[in-house]
């Protein structure tokens, strides 16, 4: 339990360096677009010369090494849906970033986000599961997984602006799933055999790779359209996959039963508060006037 505390905690810490580098990300989007079509990349030249957005990188190195933590003493299926408060902290640092106060609408989806997850963690709540991925395993998850975000990211260039954000959120949240499932597995060789292990382990290089399109995947997201229409998908797609890989790769069992209604009237909650936090100013960087 002691530990689970401590996995929560990282969680929650990386969910706020996560927070802040899509606010010091986020600005310097506002001011980089997208080049004409077949030139989508265009713009990451301009960012890569914004010192906001090395900012904002540099708080995602930090955010990382949290989740590490957080991964290497708890479940996937906890640790990951504990991270969705990074849209609260956003709400928060976002306001500060963009001189937006939220409303009273905001701080009631706030306050629904917050029960929401309160709510499916304590009647999700895993127990048991390994700490590492037996192999056989990952042969059959990671064509699955590289094949779905390949259809998901030629959807949703044939798609306009919002809803092609929203299915390159869900490709993003795809990805950071993944990279965590990979990122808890490398350090059960740490834990086990010790740095070398670690270092030679392919998870580790699985990291890496899946971490940097994710990166790639998230810039492309953030300028296909608003957060309103992109954050809610990155937000509780990532949650729910994880709690899927939780289970499927590391054995952790999951309270369902009798509980799986009153499970998703939590995600309900999780999936309004979610919608209505990202339509406020102080989230999205919006200029416009806060009218809530």
């Amino acid at each position: 339990m002691l530990w689970t505390a401590v996995s929560v905690l990282l969680a929650v810490l990386a969910a706020l360096g996560n927070a802040a580098a899509s606010v010091l990300q986020r600005r310097a989007a506002a001011v980089e677009r997208p080049g004409p079509s077949g030139r989508r990349l265009s713009w990451l030249p301009g960012l890569l010369r914004r010192p906001i957005w090395l900012w904002g990188a540099a708080t995602l190195v930090l955010s990382a090494v949290c989740q590490a933590g957080a991964l290497a003493t708890g479940p996937l299926a906890v640790v990951q849906p504990v991270m969705t408060t990074e849209l609260l902290f956003t709400l928060v640092l976002g306001g500060l970033m963009f001189r937006q106060r939220p409303g009273r609408r905001a701080w009631a989806a706030f306050g629904a986000m917050v029960v929401g997850l309160a709510a499916l963690l304590w009647l999700v709540w895993p127990s048991g599961g390994s700490a590492s991925v037996p192999p056989g395993r990952w042969l059959v998850t990671a064509p699955l997984v590289a094949g779905l975000v390949v259809v998901l990211v030629v959807v949703a260039f044939r798609l306009p602006s919002a809803p092609r954000a929203t299915v390159l959120g869900s490709a993003t949240a795809v990805l950071f799933g993944v990279t965590a499932a990979l990122m808890k597995d490398a350090i059960s060789h740490l834990a086990d055999d010790g740095l070398v292990a670690l270092l030679t382990a392919w998870q580790t290089y699985g990291v890496a790779v899946a971490g940097v399109a994710g990166f790639l995947m998230l810039q492309l997201t953030l300028h296909a359209g608003t957060l309103v229409a992109s954050q809610p998908a990155l937000t509780l797609g990532d949650a729910f996959l994880s709690v899927v890989l939780g289970a499927a790769l590391f054995d952790e069992r999951l309270s369902l039963g009798w509980r799986v209604a009153p499970e998703v009237v939590a995600l309900a909650l999780i999936s309004v508060g979610s919608v209505q936090l990202a339509r406020s100013p102080a989230v999205s960087g919006s200029s416009e006037e806060e009218i809530w």
